[in-house]
């Protein structure tokens, strides 16, 4: 069979472009914000993790601006040989002292941060214990090491322990618990109470990925384990700079001797382009805002409470309970892929995008619409939206011609 058969018979996309609801690559001519301008029509922003607003700040910005003009677009090499500057190292040690561990390394992506973390520090004999929802990043860490990975029930700690208790017993290696601190697509907080005190009983390390909990949980924005109150207790924290901190690139933060390692052993690291001078500098302009200006947090929670008690209100939207009412993720059920693609559809035409989600992210016919909130909405969009929202689930709330299967 030719090679490239699997591409001349994948059709789901072009089905859906052909039916006319292909709900991706929807094309911006403007900046991030909490209004853009998407195909030409003013649309409200719902579907961003721009979750304190600092994308379009004029600080972050000039700071981008200015880097350029000093450093140039690139720095052409790894970080390993002739990539680092001196931005990259003053970026982490703010970075470590606001997340309150001793040392911090900075990469390119995100996602390039936990494959990193993950392959470097487990090995043969390891065991690495992940939540089933844990992100695609997360996943393909455990893909990329050569430790043996077993999936824990989202948030189940009962059956954690079990898997802590068997690995523990085993006692050839050591156990890395990893979990998403804000689950991203559903909203939800991990139960890092149990998490710290399952690890501590069974000897286990901790990574917790807070790409969505830094700017969003905590008094000072300092993520999952500050909400808590368990900074000491986590050994290492994961975040990403493109959804916060208005940029790209990722980091992680935990002991000295540890990023050490982490340094000088991540191949997707040491054999990565360091991440250029405009978002480094974009992403230390933002965190010194988001230092500054706590209150930024604050506003946001109350958006995603208000939004939360608003969407529960509309008679024909069923709000998913996350168990919370600060994050400001709030996912729409639609059940089936059909449903999900016409009320996105139908949305967006109105004036408001969210984000569809389908299978896989979401089994079978539990698809959703993730909605997610800025800082920087104000009171009228929010109530502009949701009187769209409403009207638009009501007018299909009784058309079952919407509910087909189809692969996406």
């Amino acid at each position: 069979m030719d090679l490239f058969q699997k591409c001349w018979d994948y059709t789901p996309a072009k089905q859906t472009m052909a039916m006319g609801v292909y709900p991706f690559f929807h094309m911006l001519t403007s900046g991030q914000d909490t209004e853009v301008l998407m195909e030409g029509r003013r649309t409200l922003m719902f579907g961003s993790n721009n979750y304190l607003g600092l994308t379009s700040d004029p600080r972050v910005k000039e700071a981008a601006i200015k880097a350029v003009e000093k450093y140039g677009s690139g720095c052409s090499g790894s970080r390993f040989l002739n990539g680092t500057l001196d931005i990259h190292v003053e970026l982490e040690a703010a970075l470590a002292k606001f997340l309150q561990k001793e040392d911090c390394l900075i990469f390119s992506t995100g996602f390039q941060t936990n494959l990193s973390i993950i392959s470097a520090i487990t090995g043969r004999n390891d065991y690495i214990l992940s939540d089933s929802l844990n992100h695609a990043s997360i996943v393909d860490g455990t893909r990329l090491s050569f430790a043996k990975t077993l999936k824990f029930r989202h948030n189940d700690m009962l059956e954690l322990e079990r898997l802590l208790a068997r690995c523990a017993e085993d006692g050839k290696g050591g156990i890395l618990v990893v979990s998403d601190g804000v689950f991203s697509m559903e909203g939800e907080i991990c139960n890092l109470p149990e998490i710290v005190r399952l690890s501590q009983k069974y000897g286990a390390r901790i990574l917790l990925d807070d790409a969505h909990s830094i700017g969003v949980l905590g008094e000072r924005g300092r993520g999952t384990a500050e909400y808590f109150g368990l900074t000491d207790e986590v050994d290492l924290i994961m975040n990403t700079f493109s959804k916060t901190l208005a940029s790209l690139g990722g980091c992680v933060v935990g002991d000295e001797a540890v990023i050490h390692f982490i340094k000088h052993t991540a191949r997707p690291f040491i054999f990565s382009a360091s991440i250029p001078p405009a978002q480094v500098a974009a992403a230390h302009e933002a965190l010194r805002i988001l230092e500054a200006e706590p209150e930024r947090v604050r506003r946001l929670n109350t958006i995603a409470s208000h939004m939360r008690q608003g969407l529960a209100k509309l008679s024909h939207v069923r709000v998913h309970d996350s168990g919370n009412h600060i994050v400001p993720i709030i996912p729409l059920l639609t059940g089936t892929v059909g449903r999900t693609l016409v009320t996105a559809k139908e949305l967006l035409e109105n004036g408001v995008y969210v984000n569809p989600v389908f299978p896989p992210a979401v089994p079978g016919d539990n698809c959703l619409l993730r909605t997610s909130y800025t800082a920087t909405h104000t009171d009228e969009q929010l109530n502009e939206a949701l009187e769209i929202i409403g009207r638009v689930f009501e007018g299909l709330a009784d058309n079952k011609d919407i509910d087909f299967v189809i692969d996406i």
